[in-house]
């Protein structure tokens, strides 16, 4: 059968790599000819294979990917009515079974093994989410995604291993793109720097959901002076964090002290004692009362941060106003800096609602900074 494909086929034919990633701008061909691989270079080759096609959430897995799959088959002629269990989101071919399936049904995510799977817009996933998928996955992963994040563990996780392939790949690479489709893309150009960068160089952008942007320090500058500290309880699934804050003007600077879990207060005192941090003011989760008053009968001078309807947007803004530094040292804090974003519609809008993620550091850097900035005699003539 003679078919119309461009080198993202090329790329997935060629490969002897367990992963496949396939980063790329706009109407590059990524999601259509890995579709056309997964039909004409895989299935038809084999039998007996379980292939999953994912996407983050089922709309959007169904509006793109899904859509495409069938429109393919159909283009070709090869659609069969019989072998399309809708109710399921499956269909068979030549023997192969094809099962699309989303983050929103764990069930199917931690469920059975497949042969081949492939992740559309893999950048929306976190990396547990991936770990859950390729733990499943006996043969090959195939990865693609418009790289509009800044940071990510695509990045950092999976491309530098030694059995992945890495390609961009751009609306250049795909020769059946009309005049004026070209034209559309090209004029991000002169439109939005960052956008063209992404969607049309295939190049690594700047996340517009990303909430902070930080610098990294190699110290604490000496004429800094000292805020106080904040802190986020943890234990089992979240870390116990601590954080230093100082203030020069401006100039946040941060450092990570305490980013573990399983700590229970009498180990959080013992560190504290290690730390040296004496009477110096600590603000803490206030949701956490009986450990606040535990560890203020242990000697220590920490205190309820406030709290409230609207706090969490509260603090971030403060945070705004502030040019953020974090020092190197402070790994965990500067991966979850460079983590932290705004939620996402389905349409890619943004919404004034963080993702309750990648938060441990910046909540208990919200308690220290609220506190002293917003309310700076909180605590000064309180009885207890």
């Amino acid at each position: 059968m003679k078919i119309q494909s461009n080198k993202v086929f090329e790329h997935l034919d060629n490969s002897t790599k367990r992963i496949t990633i396939e980063q790329g701008g706009t109407r590059s061909g990524k999601t259509y000819n890995i579709l056309m691989w997964l039909i004409f270079g895989y299935a038809l080759k084999n039998t007996g294979k379980t292939i999953t096609i994912c996407r983050k959430t089922y709309p959007s897995l169904r509006a793109s990917s899904m859509r495409d799959f069938f429109d393919i088959l159909r283009h070709y002629d090869m659609y069969d009515e019989a072998d399309h269990n809708k109710s399921n989101s499956e269909y068979k071919l030549e023997g192969n079974l094809f099962e699309f399936i989303s983050l929103d049904q764990p069930q199917k995510v931690r469920g059975r093994k497949r042969d081949i799977l492939y992740i559309n817009e893999a950048n929306e996933l976190y990396f547990e989410d991936w770990q859950q998928l390729i733990f499943r996955t006996t043969e090959k992963a195939i990865l693609d995604y418009n790289p509009s994040d800044e940071f990510h563990f695509i990045y950092d996780k999976i491309k530098p291993r030694d059995d992945a392939d890495f390609y961009i790949t751009t609306y250049k690479d795909n020769p059946f793109l009309s005049k004026e489709i070209v034209a559309e893309i090209e004029r991000l150009k002169n439109i939005d720097e960052n956008y063209w960068k992404i969607y049309g160089q295939g190049q690594i952008g700047s996340s517009q959901a990303l909430i902070f942007r930080i610098n990294e320090c190699n110290s604490i500058p000496s004429d800094a002076k000292f805020l106080s500290y904040g802190m986020d309880f943890g234990f089992t699934n979240d870390p116990t964090t601590l954080i230093i804050i100082y203030k020069q003007g401006d100039n946040i600077y941060l450092k990570e002290l305490i980013f573990e879990k399983g700590l229970t207060n009498s180990d959080i005192s013992n560190k504290l004692k290690f730390y040296e941090i004496d009477r110096k003011e600590i603000f803490a989760d206030s949701a956490e009362p009986k450990s606040i008053e535990e560890l203020y009968r242990m000697g220590w001078n920490i205190k309820p941060a406030t709290k409230g309807q609207g706090s969490i947007n509260i603090g971030i803004d403060m945070m705004k106003r502030y040019q953020l530094h974090v020092t190197k040292d402070s790994v965990n804090m500067i991966k979850e800096f460079r983590n932290y974003k705004w939620q996402e519609d389905k349409n890619g809008n943004i919404l004034n609602v963080p993702v309750d993620m990648f938060n441990h550091t910046i909540d208990a850097v919200r308690y220290g900074l609220y506190d002293k900035l917003a309310r700076p005699n909180y605590g000064k003539y309180a009885v207890r």
